[in-house]
């Protein structure tokens, strides 16, 4: 394993996210006050309490999952996309580094940004809401889980695009809407049956159902179930990620 190779992405990662710190902190505080002002107290108005659970705080995992998902696709599409845009993808696939290292380097950087900016939406909530977590461990066992498994997506995403149209298509088209229709901001038993029985084919809502049983003791699927699914995810990206290294798809175009 060449660490000094991971040390290096991820550091230069990590420092082109704190060059930007400021916008980086105030952009999803801003949003989660807005979404509390919407969601909570317009919505919360008329939907008292979920399951027990006040409105206001049952919507914090679902806004935590949002900012997690699209954070990781962002940042680890735009951190592997741009060196093959400037052409030094090439310096980086002929210096001793494997697949494993340029993974960890770049997965590792957006998991870690993406993981900050939800501990940061966490603290915001308290100002908002009386929250209290049910498991904190697990709670953070599925942040980092889920952190990674969507950055490694944003990475297949980053090898895959060809321009900066391809890198936006899939976060917006597919990656929020999934999101939205996974019971981030309501639970999947509050639908008709069929209506249930169709979200259950989304797979984000097994990690949001998971997320939000760690602070509430409520699931819309078995716990089991959603540990899983990330597992699922996380075993296709891997093996995904590896046969473009080792094939060359759309890394030597």
């Amino acid at each position: 394993m060449n660490w000094p190779a991971i040390r290096a992405i991820f550091g230069h990662e990590m420092t082109r996210f704190f060059r930007t710190l400021t916008q980086s902190i105030a952009s999803p505080v801003i949003s989660t006050t807005l979404y509390f002002v919407v969601f909570g107290a317009a919505i919360g108005g008329r939907i008292q309490s979920v399951e027990g659970v006040p409105y206001g705080a049952f919507i914090v995992p679902g806004l935590m999952m949002l900012t997690v998902l699209q954070q990781s696709v962002a940042n680890a599409s735009f951190g592997i996309y741009f060196p093959k845009f400037s052409g030094t993808i090439y310096e980086i696939l002929v210096s001793p580094t494997g697949w494993v290292e340029v993974t960890l380097g770049y997965v590792g950087a957006a998991a870690t940004k993406a993981i900050f900016i939800a501990l940061l939406i966490l603290a915001t909530s308290y100002f908002f809401v009386d929250l209290r977590i049910a498991h904190p461990i697990w709670m953070l066992a599925f942040l980092v889980l889920t952190a990674v498994a969507f950055s490694l997506i944003g990475f297949i995403i980053g090898l895959w695009a060809k321009n900066f149209e391809q890198l936006q298509i899939i976060p917006m088209m597919v990656i929020t809407p999934l999101v939205f229709l996974g019971g981030a901001f309501y639970s999947a038993s509050m639908l008709p049956p069929f209506w249930a029985g169709v979200a259950k084919l989304n797979p984000v809502l097994y990690l949001i159902s998971g997320f939000r049983w760690a602070f509430f003791d409520l699931a819309d699927v078995p716990v089991g179930v959603s540990l899983v699914a990330v597992a699922i995810v996380l075993m296709i990206c891997l093996a995904a990620v590896r046969w473009i290294f080792l094939t060359g798809w759309r890394l030597r175009e």
